[in-house]
């Protein structure tokens, strides 16, 4: 079996290629990327048996190359996306090309190939906010740009729902260790600035809920849906939901002498809380880990600390 990944070089492509090279069955993964987010920690690892790995630099909005790419393997998996950012709406020209129309000419070219199955990594940004709790029938709602073009992705995966296998995840905010991991997520970010100043910056009054999910169960059911006879649809991959403030005090408890500083402080911010998904629950084959546990795991990779 051949593996395509998009966005490959990414905080998750990183890990879910370290996992499927677990996998005999997988014969090669070719990493597509265009190494917009810097991330190189991809060419510094020895764990790649030789010639079971491929990169190819390379844009989605580059047709001819992708088809070309396309018609070599059995399995996509489309990471590649304009990731939300504070400045999102402030460059959404760029949020469109790359989620909305870079994922239409991958399904274009899907449409002309032999690929036997594809996985999307949506978001839950696509319900945009909501005081209510959201599930999967919830109607998506973005409030931003990358919402926006990440739902407008979805709309064309759809279209292959009745030719091939084709998953929609909607992940959660996803957090955990990864040599390529984005330290501007939040769990990440308050981690980082706990272990390396000793304070954190809460917007708000840390009462808004977020949907979070580890990196380790993000890359778990990525791999299982490789291979299993599950039915194609729309998904959403979270495993629990927290408001900032309760995450914030379980980082206080493993850094006690923490400061925790609050911006705009009387405002309560948008609300978020998606539920698990219940019907991907058997996709789920890692160990059950409470977030504190994840979090000192997570401490225990940073090399040094700057907190006395």
């Amino acid at each position: 079996m051949k593996v395509l990944i998009t966005g490959g070089a990414g905080y998750v492509g990183n890990e879910l290629t370290f996992q499927l090279l677990k996998d005999v069955s997988v014969e090669k993964i070719i990493i597509y990327d265009n190494l917009s987010r810097k991330n190189y920690n991809l060419f510094l690892d020895t764990k790649y048996p030789p010639g079971r790995v491929e990169f190819i630099y390379g844009e989605l909005l580059d047709t001819r190359k992708l088809k070309s790419i396309i018609n070599t393997v059995d399995v996509v998996y489309h990471l590649a996306a304009r990731v939300s950012t504070p400045f999102a709406n402030e460059d959404t020209h760029l949020f469109e090309q790359i989620n909305h129309w870079g994922t239409a000419e991958l399904v274009y070219a899907l449409e002309e190939s032999r690929v036997s199955r594809l996985i999307y990594l949506s978001t839950t940004s696509v319900y945009g906010a909501s005081d209510q709790i959201v599930d999967i029938n919830t109607i998506p709602n973005p409030k931003s740009i990358y919402g926006s073009s990440k739902l407008r992705g979805e709309e064309h995966i759809k279209r292959l729902f009745d030719k091939i296998p084709s998953y929609v995840l909607r992940c959660g905010n996803i957090y955990g260790y990864s040599p390529s991991l984005r330290f501007e997520a939040v769990i990440n970010k308050f981690m980082f600035d706990a272990n390396f100043t000793g304070r954190i910056q809460i917007n708000g009054n840390g009462n808004q809920h977020r949907s979070f999910i580890h990196i380790d169960k993000v890359v778990n059911v990525l791999q299982n849906i490789l291979t299993k006879d599950f039915p194609s649809g729309i998904y959403n991959l979270v495993d629990k939901y927290l408001p900032v403030i309760a995450v914030a005090e379980v980082i206080n408890e493993i850094y006690p002498n923490l400061e925790m500083i609050f911006v705009n402080q009387h405002l309560s911010l948008r609300e978020m809380k998606v539920v698990r998904d219940e019907r991907i629950r058997p996709l789920f084959t890692v160990p059950k880990s409470e977030i504190k546990d994840e979090l000192i795991a997570f401490k225990n990779r940073f090399a040094f600390t700057s907190v006395r």
